[in-house]
Parts: structure tokens; C-alpha cells; sequence
């Protein structure tokens, strides 16, 4: 069934908070500077220090009470990113993640959630705070197909991120029932190399430093590693979603969500993937002056 809309779910909800209480009341005051066909399904992250977080290090050390303020002005859903893959029994103790889930779960408006990858943490999610809704974590590194389709009929989740190797899986990924088909996010601007097989470790190893843990950096040894992240690069990956892909191919096919990577990245190039998957072309010089000329956020 064709899907009219595409929902885009965006970086930093903790990381880069500064850049949107700009980017938001943009996005609200001048519709016609972005497209009509997409719109904002949630922003995601987690501040610093918090043990249940996974995918990247959160380093976002705003007020979390601010955080929700301006999601619930704008009508935005929260997702806090808490996808750690080793967490034990013990940790789900923990002081302060529980605090944020308790906030999120008590906003009024728009519905937050967690992205999350351990069963333990789904289970006690589920017990304490059933408001909050669900998302499976790319960090699960869904790659064959039949996982990708036993795990969006899950009843437990409203979301599911494949590995980003199945993005252009078309006919498989048509099999999906349309219930399915809108649980699935596809993680659009991923920069890895699409034969790593370290993925899992890499994650496990963002996962340790977030328990604390003293041990080494994952060292990654694909191709052009050492450049760090490129959104030209990205855009040269076989998995790449661009704009007129989502527009005239996923969307007819069924397809809403779509996700954009971007935690651990800096502002300035967060704000590259705004412009160019969300504002009109004409438009996105007038977005940029917007943002840059505000002397108050440092986007390098």
C-alpha cells in the first residue's frame, strides 16, 4: 500500500539539543522551506553516562526536564537510545536511566520511547514502564532476512532497524505483510563498509565503555577507515536511502520510516542530513544562515 509519508528519525536528542531549539521552530514557522511529503516521526540519544546506552558513547549533558520541554512544544516523540547489549540484572537498578525513563514515560502529548537490544532490559521496560514504547536496535545487526521478518512480528515492538545490508532487499522486503512493512526503519546514511563483519563487536565494544569498563578501542580495519565519517561517502554506499529513493521507491511500496544516523558525528554535518533529506533545495541556503548566524550555537 503506498504510504504518502515519510518519517524521518533524527540524531541527538540529548547530543545535539542546542542545534534543534533552532532547527524546530524552523521547521514549524516556515513549512514551505521543507518537504511536504516527509515529516519528523522522533528524535533519539542519551545523555552522558548512562549505563544502559549503547550504538555510541551519549555525551549530551543537557537538563533532561529541557530536553522534554522542547520535544513535547513541538509535538516531537523522545526515544532514548539505551540499546546496550551486555547488561546484567544488576544494572537495571540504575539510578539515573531510570529516572529518564520515569520522566519520558509520564510526558503528556506525543508518546516517548526506548530503543533498546537486551531482552532483560525489554522485559523489565515492559513491567515498570509500560508507557513507553519499543524499538529494536539496529545494534541486533539483523542481516538475514528471516530474522529482520520474525522480529517485526514481535508484538512487543512498534519499530524495528535492520542491519542497513537489507535496505535494498526489495523483494523480500515486499513479502512483508503491511503491518510489518510499518515497523520497519531503515537506517539510511550508514558509512560502514558493507562487508564488515565486526559490526557486533564494534557495538559490544561501545556497550563495555558504557558499563564502565576499562577496554581497548575497537580498532576497525575496513576500507578507508581511517577518514572517519563522509557524507559523500555514505551516499556511495550500495545501501544508501537518498531522498528520490525513499520518494519513488520505498514509499510506494509501503514503506514510512527511515532512520538517520548521526550521534557521535558534529553538529555542523547533523545539519547537512537535515537540509539534504528534509529541506527543498531552493531553501536550504536559507535554513543554513539561520542556524549559522545564531552566534549562540557552536555547531564545530
Amino acid at each position: 500500500m503506498k504510504q504518502e509519508k515519510a518519517y524521518y528519525h533524527l540524531p541527538g536528542l540529548f547530543e545535539f539539543y542546542e542545534l534543534y531549539r533552532e532547527f524546530l521552530p524552523l521547521y514549524r514557522g516556515h513549512r514551505e522551506y521543507f518537504y511536504d511529503w516527509c515529516s519528523i516521526g522522533s528524535i533519539y540519544g542519551a545523555p552522558a553516562d548512562c549505563i544502559w546506552g549503547g550504538g555510541r558513547t551519549g555525551f549530551g549533558g543537557n537538563d533532561p526536564r529541557e530536553v522534554l520541554a522542547l520535544m513535547q512544544e513541538y509535538g516531537v516523540s523522545a526515544r532514548l537510545t539505551f540499546s546496550n547489549s551486555l547488561l546484567q540484572e544488576e544494572h537495571l537498578s540504575d539510578r539515573k536511566c531510570n529516572a529518564l525513563c520515569a520522566l519520558f514515560a509520564q510526558s503528556s502529548g506525543v508518546e516517548n520511547g526506548v530503543i533498546l537490544h537486551s531482552e532483560l532490559l525489554l522485559d523489565y521496560l515492559r513491567t515498570h514502564y509500560p508507557q513507553l514504547y519499543l524499538v529494536s536496535s539496529t545494534t541486533k545487526v539483523l542481516t538475514d532476512f528471516r530474522q529482520l521478518r520474525d522480529e517485526t512480528a514481535r508484538e512487543e515492538f512498534r519499530y524495528v532497524v535492520p542491519d542497513f545490508r537489507l535496505n535494498k532487499a526489495f523483494e523480500q522486503l515486499d513479502s512483508l505483510t503491511q503491518p510489518q512493512k510499518d515497523k520497519v526503519e531503515f537506517l539510511c546514511n550508514e558509512c560502514c563498509w558493507v562487508g564488515c563483519r565486526d559490526r557486533k563487536r564494534c557495538y559490544e565494544n561501545v556497550s563495555r565503555k558504557n558499563l564502565g569498563e576499562d577496554c581497548p578501542d575497537h580498532i576497525c580495519t575496513a576500507p578507508g577507515a581511517g577518514e572517519g565519517y563522509r557524507f559523500s561517502k555514505a551516499m556511495e554506499n550500495p545501501s544508501f536511502i537518498g531522498v528520490e529513493d525513499i520518494r519513488r521507491i520505498f514509499l510506494p511500496m509501503g514503506f514510512s520510516n527511515f532512520k538517520i544516523e548521526g550521534r557521535g558525528l558534529g553538529s555542523a554535518l547533523v545539519l547537512e542530513f537535515l537540509l539534504y533529506y528534509m529541506v527543498r533545495p531552493e531553501y536550504q541556503l536559507h535554513v543554513r544562515e539561520a542556524i549559522y548566524l545564531d552566534s549562540m550555537l557552536d555547531l564545530f
